[in-house]
């Protein structure tokens, strides 16, 4: 009965699994690609331009993607790609637009923030003297580890490794791990530190009946 319900009130390309406790607001600006799944807690609020989430994208236990769009920002909005996982208690907020490519892996209690509040004028408070809201592009097949942040106005490049605690607040380029608080490259992915190889180890994969 509930799966019917959220086909009339959302958008769906085919079926999508959404467990109890899931809070929708303006449930017509979200649209659900097949195969994503909506774990207990998730709470979506769509503005108009609203929240598209991908095929076969997860998103965990009590994350919020959150547009809020009541100063008519053109370009605010939610778009996840496919294969994604969006982590427990992830917060995105898209008042700038947050563009997130396909496989793209978010960590525990991140924050991907597409809005930040100025604070020039000392001597008038904040909340007067309004809001940037540039945008946030994560591109494909990125990890965000656990807590990192991510600042209004950052593009993070394919491939790259944000480090669990780091706030990143200059674009980060693709393929490289970054860490630190503001974040800084480490290193480069392709190669070892030494240029080396990397050595052999233990590596587990998805098993998929497809394979021998």
């Amino acid at each position: 009965m509930r799966a019917l319900l959220y086909r009339l009130i959302l958008s769906m390309e085919g079926w999508a699994a959404i467990e109890s406790g899931v809070r929708l607001r303006f449930a017509d600006h979200i649209r659900l690609g097949h195969g994503v799944y909506l774990d207990q807690g998730v709470y979506l609020h769509a503005c108009p331009q609203g929240i598209h989430i991908g095929s076969e994208t997860i998103v965990m236990h009590g994350a919020i993607l959150h547009v809020y769009n009541f100063r008519d920002i053109p370009h605010a909005g939610i778009t996840i790609g496919n294969h994604c996982l969006i982590g427990e208690y992830t917060v995105i907020r898209g008042q700038g637009g947050v563009h997130i490519g396909d496989r793209v892996y978010t960590s525990p209690f991140t924050q991907i923030l597409a809005v930040n509040h100025v604070f020039d004028a000392p001597h008038r408070p904040f909340i007067e003297q309004g809001i940037t809201a540039e945008g946030i592009v994560i591109e494909d097949d990125v990890w965000l580890g656990a807590s990192a942040i991510i600042t209004d106005g950052v593009r993070v490049g394919k491939g790259a490794v944000v480090a669990a605690g780091a706030v990143v607040t200059e674009d980060v380029p693709a393929h490289t791990l970054v860490g630190g608080v503001p974040a800084r490259p480490i290193r480069n992915l392709d190669v070892e530190p030494d240029g080396s190889h990397r050595p052999k180890r233990g590596v587990y994969h998805v098993s998929r009946g497809d394979q021998p």
